[in-house]
């Protein structure tokens, strides 16, 4: 009885999904400095230890969905092709009077936006509006964007990562750290026909 209580209480258990794109350690390192530098201006803030990534999709649901979750997305990975992730320069979105959100800009978004819409079509669910992007410091105050944000305004970054896959993680509803379910490696016609050669630096 005690088992059966303890499968039930698992299978309702609530979390918060989110599927990203990772840059590559490159770029990763260099957003991670960013955070680094806004720290040592701010202490500790929204977004401060997480990783650098481009969301995609994220959903709250109960853990005994995530198979099914799994398996949706890797009919779209299956039939997906790497494409090449370009970024441009800093940017920032107004939250109401009170809160900005510091990111990088992702100059070539079509390729991104076409993924994340296959995805919401995999699960029904109709777009929105979307801008792909890094985010450096999520959601601080206006006091605190003023302080900082003269260090980026205006500032390039250009850079370029190649896609080849995106990544399924998780959290407990009620908070926590997110952490890999599974990454989801590309199959298209473009990935399944590189060698070698393609990967050389």
């Amino acid at each position: 009885m005690q088992t059966q209580i303890l499968l039930t209480a698992e299978e309702t258990a609530l979390y918060d999904y989110l599927v990203v794109i990772n840059p590559d350690a490159r770029t990763a390192g260099e957003v991670r400095s960013f955070k680094e530098k806004i720290a040592r201006e701010l202490g500790i803030f929204t977004s401060r230890y997480s990783r650098a990534h481009i969301s995609l999709f994220r959903s709250v649901f109960p853990e005994k969905f995530q198979e099914d979750c799994i398996h949706l997305l890797e009919e779209i990975a299956r039939k997906q092709s790497g494409f090449t992730v370009y970024t441009s320069k800093f940017d920032h979105f107004d939250h109401g009077a009170v809160k900005r959100t510091i990111y990088v800009n992702v100059a070539n978004p079509k390729p991104i936006t076409e993924l994340r819409k296959k995805i919401l079509q995999q699960f029904e669910l109709k777009p929105n509006d979307y801008k792909p992007h890094i985010t450096v410091a999520r959601a601080i105050s206006t006091r605190e964007f003023d302080q900082v944000y003269p260090m980026f305004d205006h500032q390039l970054f250009v850079r370029s990562f190649n896609c080849r896959s995106f990544a399924l993680l998780r959290k407990p509803a009620a908070g926590g750290a997110y952490e890999l379910v599974k990454e989801f490696t590309f199959g298209g016609e473009e990935q399944q026909h590189r060698t070698l050669f393609n990967y050389a630096a």
